[in-house]
């Protein structure tokens, strides 16, 4: 499903048809968020809610609504201080080898990083039997509704940034109902995006690193996430390709079961506010930064698994950090 803006300047929720140009417009609804709360209030699925209001095809097609920057994030709240978003690290294959290129200390090789350790107890714990908790994963804070960029466009980085990068991953989107528990329409892809430079300085300075903008969509995927998903992520500058590689995610290429980051997260009350919205990231191991890029303002990322639709594709843009300064808290 995509959410979108027609052509009378009306939200849209849709549903691209295979050949990727036509799309089915649902009836009797605006957003992915208003279907979802609709599906838990009746005690059914999301395919069942859309069934029993049935579809028609829209006037515009796929690619028209991607060049016209008219395709939204596909879930979103109208209240962004109600959208959490959030991520968890060192869940993939490979991923700890891509963090010990940033953390290592290389006078002290023969030490194991935090970083290295922290992914060993995923190894040894995160694949727990079904309905056990498992190891608890790495965990951080990205911000609310209000740093979610559309697909298409810019991804803003404050001029204090130290760098602008990529990270492709699968995002789980959901909400919480009003019975208090979290249910998952889907997944999408992500560009979770982050300041390694900063990172690198010191490991716990990953909290800092992690708020920033970041992208999802421009498709949600409806139903279990795929176990091998092989995707491309690439970086062009000027209209040519930077750099490119592929990328793995799913269970099948995760040290961790879906169900148990689910569990960690989820587990906090604070995060089980009846009608709230949550995106979470699912780690990646794969980094240009890793392989020595520096990205540029106006940088595109394109991030694409075939699993998932359409690719997300967002340029960055850098701006002027928030207007604060030492001394300027006024005290009341």
């Amino acid at each position: 499903m995509i959410q979108f803006i027609d052509a009378a300047g009306r939200r849209r929720v849709g549903m691209p048809a295979a050949d990727g140009r036509r799309i089915d417009v649902v009836r009797g609804v605006s957003s992915t968020y208003e279907l979802a709360m609709a599906a838990i209030g009746a005690r059914r699925t999301l395919a069942a809610e859309i069934a029993a209001r049935g579809r028609d095809p829209a006037d515009e097609s796929y690619p028209d609504l991607l060049a016209g920057l008219r395709v939204l994030v596909p879930l979103d709240h109208e209240d962004p201080a109600h959208c959490l978003v959030t991520g968890t690290g060192l869940t993939h294959l490979g991923s700890a080898a891509t963090r010990d290129k940033m953390h290592t200390d290389q006078s002290a090789v023969e030490t194991m990083t935090d970083s290295m350790r922290m992914f060993r107890w995923g190894l040894e714990g995160g694949q727990p039997r079904r309905g056990t908790p498992g190891t608890q994963p790495e965990w951080f804070y990205k911000g609310d509704g209000g740093i979610v960029v559309p697909p298409g466009h810019p991804i803003p980085y404050p001029d204090f940034a130290e760098d602008a990068g990529e990270e492709p991953e699968i995002a789980g989107l959901y909400v919480i109902g009003d019975d208090g528990l979290p249910y998952r329409l889907g997944f999408a892809l992500g560009n979770e995006f982050s300041d390694h430079v900063m990172e690198r300085r010191n490991y716990l300075y990953l909290a800092h690193s992690k708020l920033r903008f970041c992208s999802f969509g421009p498709e949600l995927r409806v139903g279990e996430m795929p176990r091998d998903i092989r995707g491309t992520s690439r970086i062009r500058r000027d209209g040519k390709i930077l750099w490119e590689k592929p990328f793995h995610s799913g269970e099948g290429n995760m040290s961790h079961t879906l169900e148990n980051l689910e569990y960690h997260h989820f587990k906090y009350m604070q995060f089980l506010r009846p009608g709230s919205v949550h995106v979470h990231f699912f780690g990646t191991a794969t980094l240009s930064f890793a392989d020595g890029i520096q990205t540029r303002p106006g940088d595109e990322f394109e991030i694409h698994a075939p699993e998932f639709g359409a690719p997300l594709r967002n340029p960055t843009r850098q701006e002027p950090a928030a207007p604060y300064m030492p001394g300027n808290t006024v005290p009341l």
